[in-house]
């Protein structure tokens, strides 16, 4: 048997490995401040537990449902990366959990991140949370813990991935979508940009385009890299207020598969959404984007938002009121049709 000295250098160590302890304990320290900022009622207790708890009575609940929702934000991730621009990526990632989590008309109450990298960039990291803490703070929905993995090998040097998950509340009895009827509305609100899906084509529509990261954006001011980034709309609050003023009864976050594929999955079997394609302008990225890719107006259709990040279906003797209400929150409401006897989607008029 061999013995080593404790003061000699013999042994090897973590942190020759590759993984930094004491760098995950400064991020830790660093970002204690952004989640103590999204503390909200039923939070119980900091960061740094193996769990994280929280009191369902102490949000105001009697006898609450819970509905859960995990997502990423896919190879928007590349272009942050690559630009070293990840200050709102962590906004994408908030939202793509809880603008899902309001569709079943739940409120979303706690978030935790999942943060994996090659070597720990403490600072880069602690943006990556702030951004995520600044969505979780939008959304009315608390920061409650989360994972930062050190994974040496796993990813090449200034990679990492991220990934959420979200826990909502709602009262038994009022989950969406409910009562969905043919003379139901259609209100569109405005999205900021391509979101969080479709970026693996996007990706290589600015390939195929021939320009960088860092070239004047051909559709907006600033640069192309910037402009791409622009993060994910919150829909929250607006959609959980319409909800409480009566007369909803169906969300549909605008996601992969665009408005051809998601509205369908509110609908009672024999009936569709009749969408009339004039009811709002395509922003110039999707016009830039189809243009420069060819794409078919169905396949554009199917495989971005086109400007509409969330629908709402309402009654048809609220839509007016409903409408009022959310553009008095901020948002751009298009009213974009119907429900009618049918399948799918029924589109009409032109977005090209």
């Amino acid at each position: 048997m061999t013995s080593t000295s404790s003061t000699g250098h013999n042994g090897l160590t973590y942190a020759d490995a590759g993984v930094d302890i004491d760098a995950g304990n400064a991020l830790v320290d660093r970002i204690k401040p952004a989640a103590k900022r999204t503390a909200r009622p039923g939070v119980m207790g900091g960061l740094g537990g193996f769990g994280a708890l929280f009191d369902l009575k102490g949000a105001g609940y009697t006898d609450p449902v819970l509905v859960a929702a995990t997502d990423g934000v896919g190879t928007k991730l590349r272009i942050a990366i690559d630009t070293g621009n990840v200050d709102t990526i962590g906004i994408d990632l908030v939202a793509m959990c809880v603008n899902d989590l309001v569709c079943q008309g739940a409120e979303p109450l706690f978030f935790l991140d999942y943060f994996a990298t090659g070597k720990l960039d403490v600072d880069q990291a602690a943006r990556i949370v702030e951004g995520i803490a600044a969505g979780c703070e939008a959304s009315g929905c608390a920061l409650i813990g989360g994972e930062t993995a050190e994974m040496p090998g796993m990813y090449h040097k200034g990679d990492f991935d991220l990934a959420g998950f979200a826990v909502g509340a709602m009262e038994r009895g009022t989950e969406l979508p409910a009562g969905v009827a043919a003379g139901d509305v259609l209100l569109g609100l405005g999205s900021n940009g391509v979101h969080s899906n479709g970026y693996s084509f996007v990706r290589k529509v600015v390939e195929l385009s021939g320009l960088g990261w860092d070239a004047p954006s051909p559709f907006s001011d600033g640069m192309l890299g910037e402009a791409l980034l622009a993060p994910t709309r919150l829909y929250v609050k607006q959609a959980l207020a319409a909800i409480r003023a009566g007369g909803v009864h169906g969300l549909a976050h605008i996601t992969g598969g665009g408005l051809t594929e998601n509205p369908p999955r509110v609908l009672p079997e024999g009936l569709a959404c009749a969408i009339d394609l004039s009811a709002w302008d395509l922003p110039p990225v999707f016009r830039w984007l189809a243009q420069t890719a060819n794409m078919s107006e169905p396949e554009l259709l199917k495989t971005f938002n086109c400007g509409i990040g969330m629908i709402l279906v309402v009654a048809a003797d609220r839509a007016d009121d409903l409408a009022a209400l959310l553009s008095g929150m901020g948002e751009t409401v298009a009213r974009l049709g119907t429900i009618v006897p049918g399948e799918g989607v029924i589109y009409s008029g032109k977005l090209l």
